[in-house]
């Protein structure tokens, strides 16, 4: 096998070939150096998150075919010189010694100021409190427009949203003049220190007088209101229809029905210009005044006291009832509010716990700054830290290959690799033939042949289900009783064979039984099934189908099969299934099948023209040509010398040299024939005639064309030819139901343009486009 290495920065990617499952790190780590010049001290290499260490295997990493491995390139560093260091840290030491008075200054300035501003602010400010049971006294700073103590409103400078508070005290500070008014005087500018009421953690913010203005207390009356005017709102910009916070809004259109009172504005957010258009405003009987500074400057404290306004719940699971056990703003294990103290705050879910409430419980406050909750913790014991050896998984310290002594590299088997890809055009229960697949097939390696969905399992030969019928199955010469004829041959079940310690396959030790795969087989036969004695069927043309695959293994008891790869040889049909004593002695079930296709058979003289019209050749993995040239030019080189080899160049350069005037013959394909009832279908699909005439381009490429019709035809949100499409407004088409789960997530745009759909869009399947993808691929829609 074969995997990619390439850099962090994605610059440098090489292929590093000939490996095994079995291949360790450290040698891995040789065969970069070699392509990448980096020594492998130098070497980091992750793979999927996971730093890849000395003395496991890539099988342990689940390193796949084709797979990427990163290489970080450590860096080497510099040698520290240590008396110049120490030179460095005397003059450091000296600047700083030098400047000490500078900085004492400063402080005492900064200081002297602070205390100005205390003075400034009256001694009453100090020492100024509130009477027990009655409201706090008003203490006048001598300058500004609001007394500390004052209840105002204050602006949030982060939301734009106004929150009641408490002006806590008032200070002088002189601005800065910008680079452009330098030469001004510098202007003195009033600080508030406000304390918002509902959220005392937030501690004293200072902020400036557009920021703070007296407490709202008027409340709009309906005809009082008019397009165009300023007020204070109740708004929530996540949910509209639920309560919020209080913003400043600007009346854009107010409504009145028989039955209802609309008003739509645009939501004010702070003074950096922001806004929101087009708002609806819920709480209409809610609407406050917004008052100016010093209106209430001369009334008495106390008077006209304003109520508290109500903002959104912090917590919407209760609605901050203090009546209701919730486990989302309270204890998520109990859900109760008592104990505070003892609660503890996960750092990734944010959700609180009891110590007491913990499995098991804690006795105290955590020292530790972080901490989870069981539910976010990472087992210590699990995480693999950088430099670590690998854990190995449960999984794998089951399997035979942990305990084996054996010392064979079952590495290298391509059976060992993954799937890269999966069949999806047909259900994993389908009969009969593959869209796209003709007789006459070529593979390399089974694991193509499960891709393609003609026989799905990797090593088993038998592919079906014990009580539906096989779907297909694989001729590789496995049972010495196999008889092949080509259009007829006598197959042997499954079973009867002891393959304990991994082994892949093994004499005849017992005997067979109808069940399992065996019994699948035998539901193909037309004929009610016979565990004791078998059965033949009279009219055997009316079985389940099986697709038949022939190996390259089977070559040395028939001639039938190909000579290098497999093969897919068409439709076969179950005539009869009985039991017999085999050659080893044992029971055996033999089924006996017949060809029924209509495609030549690839042996024939007609089978052999057809697989040369299709241009039918044998296909190899992604990169594996590649991989054996460069291992043969290798080995090419070893063995032979410097003077045959410039010889053999020479030659070779002669020989692929052609006349200007003469071009390489290429082998025309078939071109791929439409029905008449396809082309009609394709015809009425007039919402999609320029995507229709784009793949109607691809008929030259015979069998292909039905991959590129899939490839055009894919839902870009499941990754799957459409079902049910949807056409929408800009020509592109969409499953209905991956439409539909856009559309309930609030999302009415395209899947594939972001062209606006609209969340009324017409959701009707365009069934022309439906009934020709039926006819291309049958029954691609089950399990959907």
């Amino acid at each position: 096998m074969w995997i990619q290495v390439r850099t962090m920065d994605g610059r440098e990617t090489h292929r590093v070939d000939s490996l095994s499952k079995l291949t360790k790190v450290d040698d891995l780590r040789l065969k970069i150096s070699e392509l990448f010049k980096v020594e492998p001290e130098k070497q980091r290499l992750f793979y999927r998150g996971k730093q890849m260490e000395d003395g496991h295997t890539i099988f342990d990493y689940n390193v796949g075919l084709n797979d990427i491995v990163q290489l970080l390139v450590r860096n080497k560093m510099p040698a520290v010189d240590v008396i110049k260091s120490k030179d460095k840290e005397a003059e450091l030491s000296d600047s700083d010694s030098g400047c000490g008075s500078t900085q004492s200054e400063s402080d005492k300035n900064s200081t002297h100021g602070e205390a100005e501003a205390q003075t400034a602010a009256g001694p009453s400010a100090q020492t100024a409190g509130s009477e027990p049971g009655g409201p706090p006294e008003l203490v006048d700073p001598g300058f500004g427009s609001y007394k500390i103590n004052e209840p105002v409103d204050a602006r949030d400078l982060n939301m734009g949203a106004w929150f009641e508070a408490q002006i806590v005290n008032v200070t002088k500070t002189t601005a800065t003049p910008s680079a452009e008014a330098a030469e001004a005087p510098a202007a003195e500018v009033i600080l508030y220190h406000v304390k918002y009421e509902d959220y005392p953690e937030d501690g004293v913010i200072e902020l400036l007088s557009r920021d703070v203005r007296p407490r709202a207390r008027t409340v709009y009356q309906w005809h009082q209101l008019e397009p165009g005017m300023v007020l204070m709102v109740n708004y929530n910009p996540d949910d509209p229809k639920e309560r919020g916070y209080w913003y400043d809004a600007e009346i854009q259109r107010k409504r009145e029905t028989r039955t209802a009172r609309e008003i739509h504005a645009k939501i004010l957010l702070g003074e950096a210009g922001d806004s929101l258009k087009d708002c609806r405003i819920m709480f209409l009987t809610e609407l406050y005044k917004i008052e100016e500074a010093g209106a209430l400057g001369d009334a008495p404290a106390g008077a006209e006291s304003p109520l508290k306004r109500s903002n959104g719940p912090e917590c919407k699971h209760c609605q901050d009832d203090l009546k209701k056990n919730c486990q989302w703003c309270n204890c998520h294990v109990c859900g109760m509010k008592q104990d505070p103290d003892k609660q503890l705050l996960c750092d990734e879910c944010d959700l609180a716990f009891h110590t007491y409430c913990l499995s098991p419980p804690l006795s105290g406050i955590p020292a530790d700054d972080d901490w989870y909750c069981p539910g976010c913790r990472n087992d210590a014991s699990e995480v693999v830290l950088a430099g670590e050896k690998l854990k190995e998984s449960k999984k794998k310290s089951k399997m035979a290959s942990a305990s084996s002594s054996s010392q064979r590299d079952w590495g290298k088997g391509m059976a060992c690799v993954g799937r890269t890809k999966q069949c999806t055009i047909v259900p994993s229960n389908h009969y009969g033939p593959i869209p796209g697949v003709p007789v006459g097939s070529l593979w390399k390696f089974r694991v193509q042949v499960s891709e393609t969905g003609v026989h799905r399992p990797h090593v088993a030969g038998i592919h079906g289900r014990s009580n539906d019928g096989a779907f297909s199955l694989v001729l590789a010469g496995g049972y010495e009783d196999d008889v092949d004829d080509g259009n007829e041959f006598t197959y042997t079940g499954s079973g009867g064979r002891d393959l304990s310690g991994n082994k892949r396959t093994a004499e005849q030790s017992c005997d067979q039984t109808l069940t399992h795969m065996n019994r699948a087989v035998a539901l193909n036969c037309n004929v009610p099934v016979n565990n004791k004695n078998g059965a033949e069927s009279k009219n055997w043309k009316q079985g389940k189908p099986v697709r038949v695959v022939r190996s390259c293994k089977g070559r040395k008891h028939s001639k039938y099969s190909p000579e290098e790869g497999n093969r897919y040889d068409g439709i076969y049909k179950v005539v009869k299934y009985w039991p017999a004593k085999g050659k080893s002695g044992f029971l055996v079930w033999r089924y006996l099948l017949r060809r029924d296709d209509e495609e030549p058979a690839p042996w024939t003289r007609d089978g052999k023209e057809r697989i040369k019209k299709l241009g039918l050749t044998l296909q190899y993995p992604a990169g594996y040509q590649k991989e054996k040239e460069n291992k043969n030019e290798v080995e090419e080189e070893e063995e032979t010398p410097s003077k045959t080899k410039r010889k053999r160049k020479s030659q070779g350069s002669d020989s692929s040299k052609t006349s200007p005037g003469k071009t390489p013959k290429k082998s025309k394909v078939e071109v791929y024939k439409l029905t008449q009832e396809q082309k009609s279908l394709i015809k009425n699909d007039k919402s999609n005639k320029k995507v229709w005439d784009e793949a109607m381009e691809s008929l030259a490429l015979g069998p292909k064309f039905l991959n590129k019709v899939e490839e055009i035809f894919l839902c870009i949100c499941c990754q799957e030819v459409v079902y049910q499409p949807v056409t929408t407004q800009c020509q592109h088409n969409v499953c209905r139901e991956c439409l539909q789960r856009s559309l309930r997530a609030d999302v009415s745009t395209c899947p594939a343009c972001r062209h606006d759909l609209g969340k009324n869009s017409p959701m009707a399947v365009n069934q022309p486009l439906q009934d020709i993808l039926h006819q291309f691929f049958p029954g691609y829609h089950s399990g959907r």
